[in-house]
């Protein structure tokens, strides 16, 4: 009986730390595309798809989608984060201001578009660290591979799926977890 309290003990012990030891993305700010700060803590209770983003690429075709599933699903507490980077193919040229009107006129982008940043490399944004490194998110250790990549983060703060640069935000599977 004793071997069985302390195994527990323990298994508790080492849960809770784990959960502590957990970060969240409400920990951040960052920069918008119009130099305005963006506080992730602003949302929570919302479900969000962090998303790297670039205009000059093969997959620059799915903003349309992220809209439209943004504009359907922004009221139900989920939200989308873009952050345009440069760091595949040199696909993302832009100034901050370029990309806004780049989004806005081919795809009426009004889901919140982030600074442009590095998503790897030596360079790579915090927000990128906390999505890649399982000891800052708890979850798993990723590469952004490509442009498109998907996060899903829960209405806690932590991350819960990557999603492949391929996979469409229209997908039973990402629509699924949106509405559940």
């Amino acid at each position: 009986m004793k071997n069985i309290i302390a195994t527990l003990l323990i298994f508790t012990i080492t849960t809770v730390q784990s959960q502590t030891m957990k970060e969240s993305i409400y920990q951040f700010k960052v920069t918008d595309l119009y130099g305005e700060e963006f506080d992730f803590s602003s949302l929570k209770g919302k479900k969000i798809m962090v998303v790297n983003t670039a205009s000059e690429c093969g997959l620059t075709p799915q903003y349309e989608q992220l809209q439209e599933v943004y504009e359907k699903y922004q009221d139900k507490n989920f939200v989308i984060v873009g952050f345009p980077a440069n760091n595949f193919g040199a696909q993302e040229p832009g100034s901050d201001e370029e990309i806004a009107s780049f989004c806005k006129k081919n795809y009426g982008v009004s889901f919140p578009m982030m600074s442009k940043i590095s998503v790897q490399g030596k360079d790579q944004h915090d927000v990128y660290k906390f999505l890649t490194q399982k000891s800052k998110n708890g979850l798993e250790d990723s590469e952004v591979v490509w442009n498109f990549q998907k996060y899903l983060i829960d209405e806690n703060g932590f991350l819960v799926k990557v999603l492949h640069p391929k996979t469409l935000v229209i997908e039973d599977e990402v629509i699924k977890w949106i509405e559940e």
